[in-house]
């Protein structure tokens, strides 16, 4: 990818995919914007300091905000210090806040947009492959609480996303592989060809200057914004990204959030593909696609050491689900997600057992 890619998410926002495009979140805030609340973890302060010189020579006042690093952010009591310094800089709708750093931040930023005068301009710059991909692109934000993950949020479209590939250099490589999980996720959603590029050649969509990955991550950020353009609000199809995402949150939660989202994740898809099997929409060899292209970037393809009861609590908690009815994305065929509402508990024990010792 040699020059910058503007992929358009509908009409809500625009995503910049490229190398070298740090300084341009100046250019996707709102006209107007005077001050910006930079929120970015601790231990991110070169990159934060990029995006914050681009925004100072804007003429903009930027006022730092440091949070604690991955899930230990998504918590009210720092979305309360942040709405705080919001609050003590006297922040008006016509201002704005800027994220700098993985999913967690762009998530809590963006809930902290949000809220702040029932909606404040956001500005994504994801620094992780999983947020490049995800959780910076379509408007969903949230935190945690000790009953689950991102059961507190909101939907807020973000003024635009600015993704650039060369802050993958600093990601430590089980970041980098963790974050394959949801790009692998467009493949057997929507895009194959996705799964044909990691196929292809596995050693390069684990690199992080590669022009594979670099595709990739066009791709899967093309996947996610047809889906968002269609269905902002998640009334149904929007709901086929969370595939993989019952059990994989299940898992993040009985873990204390101390495991990677993407290895959740991937276990979640061979999960979900369990399952599909078991309900006879998912044939052998999609089956077996499943845990190869996993297994072939290097992302697990089993659970081990956890009880299902504890499992199947959390999932009851998952937001697909409709009273004591638990919902699931799963496969009918390579690239056609359906809902699966209510199955048989008996086969969903029997997927989980199919994982947690395949």
């Amino acid at each position: 990818m040699s020059e910058p890619v503007t992929i358009p998410v509908g009409d809500l926002h625009d995503v910049v995919v490229g190398r070298g495009v740090l300084g341009s979140a100046s250019g996707l805030l709102p006209d107007g914007v005077r001050q910006v609340l930079l929120v970015r973890p601790d231990g991110l302060p070169a990159y934060a300091d990029v995006v914050a010189g681009a925004l100072r020579e804007a003429g903009l006042v930027v006022h730092d905000a440091p949070v604690p690093d991955a899930e230990r952010a998504k918590t009210a009591e720092v979305a309360a210090g942040l709405w705080a310094q919001l609050g003590r800089h006297a922040f008006t709708r016509t201002d704005a806040v800027v994220a700098v750093g993985g999913g967690t931040v762009t998530d809590l930023a963006g809930f902290v947009a949000a809220t702040w005068l029932r909606g404040v301009p956001v500005v994504h710059v994801p620094t992780t492959l999983l947020a490049m991909v995800d959780a910076a692109v379509g408007g969903k934000t949230g935190i945690n609480t000790a009953e689950g993950k991102n059961l507190v949020g909101a939907f807020h479209t973000p003024a635009g996303v600015v993704c650039d590939l060369d802050v993958l250099a600093t990601l430590p490589r089980a970041d980098l592989v963790a974050g394959l999980a949801e790009v692998v996720k467009g493949g057997f959603i929507a895009d194959p060809g996705i799964l044909d590029l990691v196929e292809g050649d596995p050693a390069a969509a684990t690199r992080w200057d590669s022009p594979v990955l670099a595709e990739l991550v066009r791709r899967k950020v093309a996947v996610k914004a047809r889906v968002v353009a269609a269905d902002l609000r998640e009334s149904f199809l929007r709901e086929v990204l969370n595939y993989g995402h019952t059990l994989g949150h299940a898992i993040e939660q009985v873990e204390g959030f101390r495991v990677r989202h993407g290895e959740a994740v991937a276990i979640g898809m061979v999960f979900a593909a369990e399952l599909g099997h078991a309900s006879g929409t998912v044939d052998d060899a999609l089956l077996a696609r499943h845990r190869s292209v996993l297994a072939a970037v290097g992302l697990p393809t089993s659970d081990r050491g956890h009880r299902f009861e504890d499992l199947l609590l959390a999932m009851g908690r998952d937001k697909k689900s409709r009273g004591a009815r638990l919902r699931f994305v799963v496969l009918d065929g390579l690239a056609t997600p359906v809902r699966l509402e209510d199955p048989d508990p008996a086969l969903v024990r029997a997927a989980y057992a199919a994982v947690s010792s395949g």
